[in-house]
């Protein structure tokens, strides 16, 4: 069933077609319409699940820590602040390894304050143990939904995962989408059964203290656990598009990168104006492809350097500064060549900061430089928008 809907009430019925058991959130611009939709899919009786509302995000994640050592099947949504209020608990929840899949609305962090889009906020967590996938458009978001709880849930990964969408563009958006069958949802999506829950009858400690002689050890069985999702992660695509016939690329995807002579790396709804402007680019006979990352974490090393090995340099776009150095994605794949023996310039562009447009001509700026940099780049890092008469 294809209808034209808003963003967010899409992922609400994606999250209903994954029956989850305990929905806990506490709303937050942009993503206040997700859990708006859901509380009401819940109050009508067309969900059956717990809504529980709490005073903060913090405590809705801390909720969630609960319901999960349970069993039950749980879910949250946030933004910006609201993930930073979180922070703690992100690192709890990855740590004993529970399943729960979050809707991140992508938002500027303050401050100063601001309410419109970059990708900031998740990127800032990409180091506490979840996993993170990218949506393009509101579509992806929607399918991915259930990819990530069979992802989550897998016994072999056991990890929590973002699925993150910008705000705004993705979630205020109307647009036409495909609605998720929930009877196929159900194959697709097996019920959650986990091995160890908390149990009266059955006594176990979740959670324990862990001193020098074992905490490492927990730390490397949570990357172990990130590593294997990256064959998990394609392989559930694939099942998915046996299902309901879509496919995002796994890891990654690529446009125009069969004879390119260089590459735009990105991630997230940009996407769709880079292929736009690169298509003028084709046009103009300036070959840059584009390779997007839907994976974040675990990190797609290989997909990547597969996917751009063939080209003379490359321009990292993203929504984020990591302030003191250069930005996210750009150092990690840089690191990413590393010891391979590729030469290929690196350029990273920050761009779209607080929700500024990033235009046709900004994307073309950035391709351009690229080609450039096959003889030798003029700078590895900079601004793509700045607007200096304000500085």
């Amino acid at each position: 069933m294809r209808k034209v809907v808003e963003g967010s009430y899409a992922i609400a019925q994606a999250v209903k077609c994954c029956d989850p058991d305990i929905i806990s959130a506490y709303p937050i611009t942009p993503q206040t319409h997700i859990v708006e939709n859901l509380s009401q899919m819940v109050a009508d009786g067309e969900l059956k699940a717990e809504f529980i509302t709490v005073d903060s995000e913090f405590s809705a994640l801390s909720a969630l820590v609960g319901s999960s050592a349970m069993g039950a099947r749980s879910y949250s949504s946030t933004t910006s602040q609201g993930l930073a209020l979180m922070y703690e608990v992100l690192y709890n929840v990855s740590g004993l390894r529970m399943p729960i899949v979050m809707t991140v609305a992508n938002r500027a962090m303050g401050a100063p304050l601001n309410i419109w889009n970059d990708q900031q906020d998740s990127i800032g967590a990409r180091d506490c143990g979840w996993i993170q996938l990218y949506a393009e458009n509101v579509q992806e978001a929607m399918d991915l939904t259930p990819q990530a709880y069979k992802l989550a849930e897998d016994p072999d990964i056991l990890t929590p995962v973002m699925v993150c969408m910008d705000g705004f563009i993705l979630t205020h958006v109307y647009e036409p989408v495909e609605f998720l069958d929930h009877d196929k949802v159900k194959q697709f999506l097996p019920p959650f059964k986990p091995k160890i829950t908390l149990d009266p009858a059955h006594p176990v400690t979740i959670g324990a203290f862990a001193d020098p002689s074992t905490f490492t050890e927990y730390r490397y069985l949570q990357q172990d656990a990130q590593n294997k999702a990256l064959g998990k992660i394609d392989t559930i695509a694939k099942e998915f598009k046996e299902t309901f016939g879509r496919y995002y690329g796994g890891l990654i995807d690529t446009y125009r990168m069969e004879g390119a002579d260089a590459a735009i790396v990105t991630l997230g709804s940009v996407i769709g104006t880079i292929k736009d402007a690169l298509d003028e680019m084709w046009a103009e006979g300036k070959k840059v492809g584009l390779v997007k990352v839907r994976s974040y974490r675990p990190f797609p090393v290989k997909a990547l350097r597969d996917s751009l090995k063939d080209v003379s340099s490359i321009a990292v776009i993203e929504k984020d500064v990591s302030i003191g150095n250069e930005a996210g994605l750009t150092t990690d794949l840089k690191a990413a060549f590393y010891n391979t023996g590729m030469k290929t310039p690196i350029i990273g562009f920050t761009a779209g900061l607080g929700g500024r447009d990033i235009t046709l001509k900004d994307i073309k700026k950035a391709g351009d430089k690229a080609l450039a940099a096959a003889k030798g780049p003029e700078a590895e890092f900079e601004f793509l928008t700045l607007r200096k008469e304000i500085l």
